[in-house]
């Protein structure tokens, strides 16, 4: 097989169009990925077709271009930004003498570069090798004769029949380890959701900003370069709003046009924290031309995880970019629709931060409640819940608790255990002379 020299590579660009010219977005894009991959491009063969070459999917004339380009540039690589079968791969490296890399391969390069955590590197790795195991002819024909030599001849297996089998049981023990991972984060999210707490993911685009508002957010100092692909791995940091109890937020890896397929269904269990949240952020590149097929296209990507139901605030990022005002706007029902903002200058992070206050705060109440002894079960579902501020014991041998819950949730508990249920109402929780009281209020985020 082909290794990838560690001081990056001198890389020959490739997209067609099929029925159209390509997009100078798409190419910019391309070329962003290659770069993000180490990659050193050198030059750039374009041009569109009605529909691939089945052999070479470029067709003998632009194949016969790429070669020759290829050699007076001093390509190493050649990259094409198309899903290119097995057979292609193997014509056009035939052809050029070069090694040759799909998009599919090449975006799962980036990510394996980026991975961090144990869990994002096996499912990197699992990727990889589904990826590989119709690509195992590569390089290898000098392998396809049988075992021979004293006691090996007659009946045998070949070196890609051995290959082949080796990479099934590599991809058998991953999904075995992931499926014990994500088991734990299961474990792990049933016992969050013991303890209510409200959920938001940023999702989007790559290369969007996610990042940088993440660590605007939350004060975190995670890794943020104008790049694609710069975080991968996902991150969840606590968020503490003024108006509403803590809730956790969740920086998830961002999109692309053309995800592989075997990305996504490795990084399902990751993507889950998308599925499971109460709200998606959807970060958008406010100035980027092709914004409306970005939001396209991450809607696509969120529908086939299951998570394309999730309520969601689109957070229109680098507005300084486009010369907008940081500003809120609401849909016909008042509800927030979209936030303006700069994540890099901070210009409206306090009202995509008031905008969640809003969403999440509403029910949230503070009472005091007054239990007898029989309400004991009550009690330690409160105490369960993170719910009781202080106790007291009363008089008649129970407790006076104050809470603070969502109105919901104790009017809920209260009819269940026979409690009293005091006076509720959908009133926010708000800060006053540092404790939080339940009283109406006018916040304005325009």
């Amino acid at each position: 097989m082909f290794e990838r020299p560690k001081s990056g590579e001198r890389a020959l660009l490739v997209r067609l169009g099929i029925g159209a010219h390509p997009a100078p977005a798409e190419l910019s894009e391309f070329e962003a990925l290659a770069v993000s991959a180490g990659a050193i491009p050198v030059g750039f063969v374009t041009g569109s077709r009605s529909r691939p070459d089945s052999r070479l999917f470029v067709g003998s004339g632009k194949a016969e271009e790429i070669k020759q380009l290829a050699e007076s540039a001093g390509a190493e690589v050649i990259l094409v930004d198309h899903a290119l079968s097995p057979s292609q791969e193997r014509n056009l490296e035939k052809l050029t003498l070069r090694r040759v890399l799909d998009r599919s391969g090449l975006i799962l390069d980036i990510f394996a570069q980026r991975a961090r955590s144990h869990e994002g590197k096996l499912q990197v790795e699992l990727a990889q090798l589904k990826h590989l195991q119709t690509r195992l002819v590569r390089g290898w024909t000098h392998l396809e004769r049988q075992k021979g030599g004293i006691g090996l001849r007659g009946p045998g297996e070949t070196q890609l029949e051995t290959d082949r089998r080796l990479l099934n049981n590599r991809v058998r023990t991953l999904n075995r380890r992931l499926e014990k991972l994500a088991l734990q984060r299961d474990t792990g999210r049933h016992t969050r959701k013991q303890v209510p707490v409200p959920g938001a993911a940023l999702v989007g685009y790559t290369n969007a900003g996610k990042s940088t508002l993440f660590n605007g957010l939350t004060g975190a100092d995670g890794y943020v370069a104008d790049q694609l692909f710069a975080t991968l791995d996902p991150t969840v940091r606590r968020l503490k709003l003024a108006h509403c109890p803590e809730m956790v937020l969740a920086d998830t890896v961002g999109f692309v046009r053309d995800l592989p397929h075997e990305l996504i269904a490795a990084f399902r269990s990751t993507l889950l924290e998308a599925r499971e949240a109460d709200v998606h952020l959807h970060v958008i590149d406010c100035a980027d031309p092709e914004r409306s097929e970005r939001i396209r296209q991450v809607h696509e990507v969120l529908g086939s995880i299951g998570a394309g139901d999730v309520a969601t605030i689109e957070v229109y990022n680098k507005a300084d970019l486009m010369g907008e005002r940081p500003r809120v706007e609401r849909d016909a029902q008042g509800q927030v629709r979209r936030v303006w903002l700069s994540a890099a200058t901070g210009e409206g992070i306090d009202l995509l931060k008031a905008a969640l206050a809003e969403r999440f705060g509403i029910s949230w109440v503070r009472r005091t409640l007054s239990l007898e002894p029989r309400h004991g079960r009550a009690r330690a579902e409160l105490f369960r819940r993170a719910a009781v501020l202080s106790e007291q014991p009363n008089e008649q041998g129970g407790w006076t608790l104050e809470v603070e819950l969502s109105a919901r949730d104790l009017e809920a508990l209260c009819r269940r255990e026979g409690i009293d249920l005091p006076a509720l109402s959908d009133l926010p929780c708000v800060e006053v002379n540092g404790f939080l009281q339940s009283m109406p209020v006018t916040t304005s985020l325009h």
